[in-house]
């Protein structure tokens, strides 16, 4: 498929793009060759081809789904400045 200069200029116009007259005819040139690429490409055979999603079929370890506090409050409460009655204290923001 070949662009003219025509199209590559509607082609900027719809992108916002702003291209110089004296680059159109060159940029006409490059898309033209990217959509030749791309036509070979269709030209693929790919009938008994799966879509991918990706590069392995990898599945995830999965783990039981269970609610807990962690069990490590001591620790956690260990690294405040400050504590009292098992909580975090913090200084009033609010009069």
């Amino acid at each position: 498929m070949a662009l003219d200069k025509a199209t590559v200029a509607r082609i900027a116009t719809l992108a916002r793009i702003k291209v110089p007259e004296s680059e159109q005819a060159h940029l006409a040139d490059e898309l033209s060759q990217i959509l030749s690429w791309i036509e070979q490409l269709n030209e693929v055979d790919t009938s008994g081809v799966e879509p991918m999603s990706g590069g392995a079929a990898l599945t995830l370890p999965m783990r039981e789904d269970v609610v807990s506090d962690g069990n490590c409050r001591d620790k956690i409460l260990a690294n405040a400045p400050a504590t009292a009655h098992g909580f975090f204290v913090v200084p009033k923001v609010v009069e």
